[in-house]
């Protein structure tokens, strides 16, 4: 759980990652907006899913807009397109003002630029290869023993 209190939240991609935090963030209670150029992404989403669903290009001011991303708390942008995430992440940080900004990124290399811009990030390229070393630096004899995530 996030937080006690209700928080209006913003994802901007609505794919694997964006719907299962879209599901999750409003079955916790939080105001959720999902905001993805594909209609039919919005499949992924549950019955369950009390949340706003916008069809429209995130990098466009007017979809944010019509998103009430001046009224967030937190924006999330989960796009597959580090350049969207990017772009979305300085609008919602530096034009208006949203407290908490959260990326991923898919490029490691681009995290410092991010970080420079005072955004958090989300690297899954980095996470796996640190979970991997893990396991590679396990004994063959415990290898294959539940090391799942």
């Amino acid at each position: 759980m996030l937080s006690k209190k209700s928080l209006y939240v913003v994802i901007v991609g609505c794919g694997r990652l964006g719907s299962f935090l879209a599901n999750r963030m409003s079955s916790e209670g939080h105001g959720v907006v999902v905001i993805d150029n594909d209609e039919t992404s919005f499949n992924a989403l549950t019955l369950d899913y009390s949340g706003f669903k916008l069809v429209g290009d995130a990098d466009e001011f007017a979809v944010l807009k019509k998103g009430r991303i001046d009224q967030a708390d937190m924006v999330i942008a989960v796009t597959r397109d580090d350049n969207s995430n990017l772009m979305v992440s300085q609008i919602a940080k530096n034009i208006f003002h949203v407290p908490r900004v959260i990326a991923r990124i898919l490029d490691p290399k681009r995290g410092e630029i991010y970080r420079n811009l005072g955004i958090e990030i989300v690297c899954p390229t980095l996470i796996e290869y640190d979970y991997f070393t893990k396991l590679l630096e396990k004994p063959l004899s415990e290898s294959g023993k539940g090391n799942e995530l």
